[in-house]
């Protein structure tokens, strides 16, 4: 998603102050990013905490749509309001999946009065998918058990209920 976001961007006009890959993270330092509007997280998700937090120490917006790392966003967020910054996060910035998402909410709350019908995510990706469940899968069993009041955690193993899973 980084390299796609990067060829709009230079399509558009517009310049590209630094990218950090493994191979130069230590240029993820203040003086470097003093010269960026806004850093664009999209890498894997062993890096996303230290490149958010290492953005945010520096006074730099950050827009992330790495997955795979939530268990740590409070974190981030916490760091976020401590340094009177700015960060914007979602698991999928795809407009039809933000509708889906509002979708799934409705169905949710629909589902709440309705104890025989029950509900179940299946999701395939590509092979070379780094985070399972993903983070777009996780939004919605998160907004599904929010909605749905018999619903209190989620699982990537079927969970069989009334004899069936």
């Amino acid at each position: 998603m980084g390299k796609e976001i990067e060829a709009v961007a230079i399509r558009r006009g517009h310049s590209i102050t630094c990218k950090i890959s493994s191979a130069n993270k230590y240029d993820l330092h203040p003086k470097v990013l003093q010269w960026a509007d806004v850093a664009i997280e999209f890498t894997r998700p062993e890096a996303a905490y230290d490149n958010v937090a290492a953005c945010l120490k520096a006074k730099l917006p950050v827009v992330c749509g790495t997955t795979g790392w939530s268990n740590k966003k409070v974190e981030i967020e916490a760091l976020c309001l401590d340094n009177d910054g700015a960060f914007l996060y979602a698991s999928n910035f795809s407009i039809g999946v933000n509708i889906f998402f509002e979708i799934n909410k409705k169905l949710a709350s629909l589902m709440n009065k309705y104890e025989t019908y029950d509900a179940r995510i299946e999701e395939i990706h590509h092979i070379s998918k780094l985070d399972k469940p993903s983070g777009t899968a996780l939004s919605l069993a998160n907004d599904i058990i929010e909605g749905v009041e018999r619903k209190q955690v989620w699982s990537i193993h079927p969970v069989e209920r009334n004899g069936r899973s």
